[in-house]
């Protein structure tokens, strides 16, 4: 393969920020988003498939946050 670059298609996922950045002390999720602390500061740095998981949690958290 000398010689031969591959070009591989990135996957944006964009971020569910919201710009109400409060967290709740009970949960650890964000008011605005539904993140976790650790989530929001891994955000640029995951994965496609990691930031797929965690927005796919993120609807059941901001209901239970109500």
């Amino acid at each position: 393969m000398d010689g031969i670059v591959e070009t591989v298609p990135v996957q944006l996922i964009e971020s569910p920020c919201v710009n109400i950045c409060v967290m709740d002390d009970a949960s650890g999720w964000c008011l605005g988003c539904g993140r976790t602390i650790d989530e929001i500061a891994g955000w640029s740095s995951g994965s496609a498939a990691w930031r797929r998981a965690v927005t796919a949690a993120l609807p059941d958290r901001m209901e239970r946050l109500g």
